[in-house]
């Protein structure tokens, strides 16, 4: 009875309007139970079973989809019910497990999407995408690959209506799971594999670039669709060599492409569509899988990490990809402070690193403001922490490693920024470096470090002006570290200036001297006015620097070999005929410090000094070609060639044993040693030294200025490195104060000198250098109490010691009164003192000599008792039976309420020689 019912089923459940519809035509003999109700179907229901073949290998009937195609056309509202009929159908065909039906019914579906566009297409596509679901749930590989073909034909489509309640979240898991397949069959799991990336490809244009659809970015999902993609791209090395046929949708025809392409393609397509909000979601589960599979140091396939951050580097949207940067930075300061074991972590570090210094050079250009210093200090935070795990844990060897690719990646980041923000960048390096005075040897090591990095950011960067090259926040310190008591860090230091310092590409050319070959042609060119007033206000200090490194005694001779590069850059750099004196100054006063007798340097680091000395006048000579210059220099080198050849760069002290491979026999082999081991620098003939006079006269014959030549190299006692003015300015400053004698009828007496053998020859043979000090330390007090000084600390300090002097003046001029007073009456008429009063004069001499000597400071008394006296006698007039006394001398030349603040006060107009703008 059952049986009965549900044969005539069909027939009972139809509508009025569908039974009368369907009378003329017969139903299926598999579907119904008697011929008699087909004629009562549905035209639509008909159409559907007319494009199934009697035969299913004959595929589907082309003439009768041409009608329901067209049927669906006229009757767009018909569209849900023949996707729900066709869906009906394709369950009850895979069921019975007639596969052909279902790939008929496929086709139409695939070409009724295609010919349809009408606004109740949302309906059709729920029943599509219902058969879909039912083939992909079928374990027959067959209809999972049928199944995403199809998916991917509708993702193509461009659908006219908004589409409000339709997800996808069972076809994000289950082409994930298809691209994990692990079939038996190597080739069936690649195709399962690839039909998977082609449903995720799917899925992603289909969503992504929906507002609807924003579901699709979050982190359930992502955790699903990234790691498919990684691993099918990771598994290259297995399902690399075979290859998947799909179909291109716009030819029409197979291509063979790669599996892991297609997950490449599928992966710059996701992040190319991510907004800023949404990179997060996608880079996260990157670094995730990353992590799970240890593939940050992982060198196959194609150092994968590095690979797979390129691709998201270049397909992101430019003005997000320093986000990417960010996260990349703040996951490797997650590693550090994790509990993975040291081993495993240092790894990680390692690699994470890498890939920065592999990208980050993509989104240097992009990257603006406070992220280029954020990440530059996390970079320098790392690597303290790299050298406190060296003495903590150990692991050198991986550490170092670490270190080598923090600073390449420094230096990859400023390759491609502006050059303002480069220097930026120098400044900011420089100011993370320990102090000079710091002694420890985590101080010191940190500080080599931070100077290798800050040297790998200069060697991107191009000079064309000292000055842009050289501020003085970055010249001071860099200065301050050329000191350091470690070699390596003052070696990091001069290779810092070679690479700012060459602008022309001759580094390579000066890397070490030589003294028996001519050095290579060099590009040279005239120094500009911003170069001149560069060396004009920074030489001194940077010389005197060079001065003071030189006489490091830990000095190697990779250290006197780059002093020598930067003494020969600064030359050919900055050629003008000032620079070349003050490096022959220094030059010159390189080598007193090697001959001098009371010199307590080594006997190695005095032949270094030589070998210094020789190749850089040597270097001089060619660029100069001054044939009286080069006949000495050459003599010079010809001499110690023959004698102590030792003192040459070629057969320094650390390269003496190679001499009898050089063509030298071993008996001049022993010879050599055995002078070195008895003969000392102190020793040293004249015609084994560079001659000052000899090379200033040939500079002189050549038109060179050598004024300044003969004036021995004096560095200051003390340097302060923070001051903005050079040296130099203050050396230039000389205190003259007019004589007394220049005023009119008032000569000054002078008084006389025992001029005999013994006092001339007390003079010659006494040293001056002591009392040379104690002067320019008393000039150099005033010019810095005028300069630093306000005009009110001045008038008071010369009232105080101008009130002295008026009492000692008062009771002087009391004794000559009456002489005085008898001049007065002659005639009324005013005259000049006469002989007491010129007596009165010496005497007031003699008082000011008192009171400077009575003075405790004492070291600018020499000007203002002469101003004092100056303005007294042009004061010492008979008139109107009074005596005026100025309590200041300042106040003849100026007063307080003239003085302008924007500008110099009066009196240093007055005196300019004592004042330094």
């Amino acid at each position: 009875m059952s049986s009965l019912l549900s044969s005539i089923n069909c027939c009972a459940n139809l509508t009025p309007s569908e039974w009368f519809g369907g009378l003329f035509k017969q139903c299926d003999p598999s579907e119904c139970c008697c011929g008699c109700c087909s004629a009562l179907r549905p035209r639509y229901k008909r159409l559907v079973d007319n494009i199934y073949p009697s035969n299913p290998q004959d595929g589907l009937v082309k003439s009768n989809m041409e009608k329901l195609i067209f049927y669906a056309q006229s009757s767009p509202e018909k569209l849900d019910r023949i996707g729900d009929y066709v869906a009906r159908k394709v369950a009850r065909d895979l069921s019975r497990h007639r596969n052909c039906y279902v790939v008929v019914a496929m086709e139409a579906m695939d070409q009724l999407l295609v010919a349809c566009h009408a606004q109740t297409l949302n309906l059709f596509v729920e029943s599509f995408l219902k058969i879909i679901q039912q083939l992909l749930e079928s374990q027959e590989p067959d209809m999972q690959i049928l199944a995403t073909q199809s998916f991917v034909k509708f993702a193509n489509i461009e659908e006219d209506t908004p589409s409000y309640h339709r997800r996808y979240d069972f076809f994000v898991s289950k082409f994930s799971s298809l691209c994990h397949n692990g079939n038996n069959n190597l080739e069936i799991r690649n195709t399962l594999r690839t039909a998977g990336l082609n449903g995720l490809k799917g899925v992603i244009r289909k969503t992504v670039s929906d507002d609807l659809q924003a579901d699709i970015w979050e982190e359930t999902h992502m955790d699903k669709i990234v790691p498919s993609l990684l691993f099918n791209m990771q598994c290259q090395d297995v399902i690399g060599a075979l290859t998947t046929t799909t179909t291109d949708s716009t030819a029409g025809a197979n291509t063979t492409v790669p599996a892991a392409a297609i997950a490449e393609e599928c992966l710059k397509e996701l992040v190319g569509r991510a907004a800023f909000g949404h990179v997060h979601s996608v880079v996260k589960p990157i670094l995730k899988h990353l992590d799970n599979h240890h593939l940050w140091s992982a060198r196959h396939p194609n150092e994968f990490a590095v690979h797979s951050f390129k691709i998201i580097m270049y397909s992101i949207q430019a003005q997000h990809s320093y986000a990417v940067i960010q996260m990349l930075m703040s996951h490797l300061d997650d590693i550090s402070r994790s509990a993975e074991p040291f081993d495993s972590q240092i790894k990680i570090r390692t690699g994470i690193v890498n890939v920065l210094s592999q990208i980050v050079a993509i989104s240097a250009s992009e990257s603006i403001g406070p992220s280029v210093l954020e990440m530059i200090n996390s970079l320098l935070h790392h690597l303290r922490t790299s050298i406190s795990n060296i003495q903590e844990m150990g692991y050198a060897d991986e550490e170092e490693l670490f270190q080598k690719t923090v600073i390449d990646t420094l230096g990859e980041f400023a390759n491609n920024l502006p050059d303002y923000q480069k220097i930026e960048i120098m400044i900011f390096i420089t100011s993370k470096a320990p102090p000079t005075a710091a002694v420890s040897s985590t101080d010191s090591q940190l500080q080599n470090i931070i100077l290798k990095s800050l040297l790998k950011v200069t060697t991107k960067y191009k000079t064309v002006q000292m000055t842009k090259a050289f501020p003085t926040s970055f010249l001071n310190p860099l200065l301050s570290r050329s000191l350091a008591s470690n070699p390596k860090v003052r070696l990091t230091v001069q290779r810092i200036f070679h690479q700012l310092l060459d602008r022309h590409n001759n580094l390579g050319k000066l890397s070490r001297p030589v003294s028996l070959s001519s050095p290579d042609m060099l590009a040279m060119e005239k120094t500009d006015r911003h170069d001149l007033m560069f060396m004009k206000k920074h030489g001194t200090e940077l010389l005197f620097h060079i001065y003071e490194t030189i006489q490091i005694a830990n000095n190697t001779q990779q250290n006197f070999a780059a002093i020598y590069t930067t003494l020969a850059l600064l030359c050919v750099e900055l050629n003008s005929e000032e620079t070349l004196t003050e490096l022959l100054r220094l030059t010159f006063a390189v080598q007193d410090l090697a001959v001098a007798k009371t010199s307590t340097l080594s006997e190695p680091h005095k032949s270094s000094i030589h070998c210094l000395v020789s190749g850089f006048l040597h270097l001089i000579g060619h660029l100069t070609a001054i044939p009286a210059y080069c006949a000495h220099v050459e003599q010079v080198i010809k001499m110690r060639n023959e004698r102590t050849p030792w003192l040459l760069p070629e057969y320094s002290a650390d390269t003496k044993s190679a001499l009898g491979s050089g063509g030298h026999n071993n008996k001049k082999q022993d010879v050599i040693d055995s002078t070195l081991l008895c003969s000392t620098p102190d020793d040293l003939l004249d015609e084994l030294v560079f001659n000052r006079a000899v090379i200033s006269q040939a500079l002189q014959s050549s038109g060179h200025d050598v004024s300044n030549l003969m004036t021995p190299f004096m560095p200051p006692n003390v340097v302060d490195s923070t001051m903005t003015r050079s040296v130099s300015d203050i050396n230039t400053i000389t205190v003259e104060v007019d004589s007394v004698n220049s005023s009119p009828g008032l000569p000054r007496r002078q008084p006389e000198e025992d001029i005999t053998f013994e006092s001339l020859r007390k003079i010659i043979n006494e040293p001056i250098s002591a009392k040379q000090d104690e002067l320019e330390c008393k000039r150099l007090q005033i010019v810095d109490r005028f300069r630093n000084s306000s005009f009110h600390d001045l008038i008071n300090r010369y009232e105080r010691k101008s009130n002295d002097l008026q009492h000692k003046l008062f009771e002087t001029f009391s004794r000559f009164s009456t002489p005085i007073k008898t001049i007065e009456s002659i005639g009324g008429h005013e005259l000049s003192v006469d002989i007491e009063v010129n007596n009165a004069m010496d005497c007031v001499d003699g008082i000011t000599s008192d009171v400077e000597a009575d003075d405790d400071g004492g070291n600018d008394d020499d000007i203002d008792n002469s101003q004092r006296g100056l303005g007294l006698r042009k004061q010492l007039t008979v008139d109107d039976n009074s005596w005026h006394f100025y309590d200041n001398p300042l106040r003849e030349l100026c007063s307080e309420t003239d003085v302008n603040s924007a500008g110099p006060p009066l009196f240093a107009l007055k005196f300019p020689e004592l004042f330094v703008y």
